[in-house]
């Protein structure tokens, strides 16, 4: 049977009427998803347009890549999208974006059964759909995921620190003063040992993005409140 992998996102549901981005983060996966990086989703990210005509997908694959790190050919990588009219309301059937390469890097990406679109989409510009309703780019760039890794460690270890004299409430949440809840804001947005500013551990590496506009229209048949998800998929 083929393998599927999933990453389900953050926020479950994003109206689309809002500018604000919903994402989803996985940058360390168990040893059989490592083992095949060109079907490791690292992030997926979905936002309005300015003008809440389209909306805006990006899907990010690997860890910190090599200069020669491409898509696979064996693999679908798969937006699924479904709306609804309003939250917590039945959806209406998905409507998938797929794209699929080949092994010259040649993108073929469908959304739904009415836009397609087919060609080199490393260019910045992408490649769009005969309509206009789906442009479609897919190549290397800089990680966009920031990540404090020091910032992060360090808070671990201040919990870790005070851990035996901490009270818990009913939800199992621990009760934080005022005071301890800026330490640990304050090591979150510091340095390793929380005498400067935040470094992004990620800054540095490169990812594979697919990066998708698609007009609303396409992808907002049950309503205006669009859920998102992403898997990638042995072909």
């Amino acid at each position: 049977m083929p393998s599927t992998k999933r990453r389900w996102p953050v926020a479950a549901c994003a109206a689309l009427a809002l500018a604000a981005p919903a994402g989803a983060a996985d940058h360390r996966d168990s040893p059989s998803v490592i083992a095949d990086p060109s079907a490791d989703i690292a992030d997926v990210f979905a936002w309005s347009s300015a003008n809440g005509q389209s909306l805006n997908l990006v899907m990010t694959i690997g860890r910190d890549v090599a200069a020669g790190f491409q898509f696979s050919d064996q693999v679908q990588y798969v937006f699924h999208t479904q709306s609804a009219a309003a939250f917590n309301q039945s959806q209406a059937a998905e409507v998938d974006i797929i794209c699929q390469f080949d092994a010259n890097q040649v993108a073929s990406c469908w959304a739904g059964n009415t836009e397609y679109v087919t060609g080199d989409a490393s260019d910045t510009a992408g490649i769009a759909s005969t309509s206009g309703a789906l442009r479609v780019f897919a190549g290397q760039r800089n990680d966009p995921f920031f990540f404090n890794l020091d910032g992060f460690n360090h808070t671990v270890a201040i919990v870790d620190s005070v851990a035996s004299t901490l009270t818990f409430d009913g939800n199992g949440c621990p009760a934080l003063d005022d005071a301890t809840s800026a330490t640990l804001r304050t090591a979150l947005q510091s340095n390793a040992d929380g005498s400067g500013p935040a470094t992004d551990t990620f800054a540095d590496s490169n990812i594979l993005a697919i990066a998708v506009v698609v007009n609303k229209s396409v992808v907002t048949g049950g309503g205006p409140i669009v859920s998102v998800w992403g898997s990638t998929n042995a072909r």
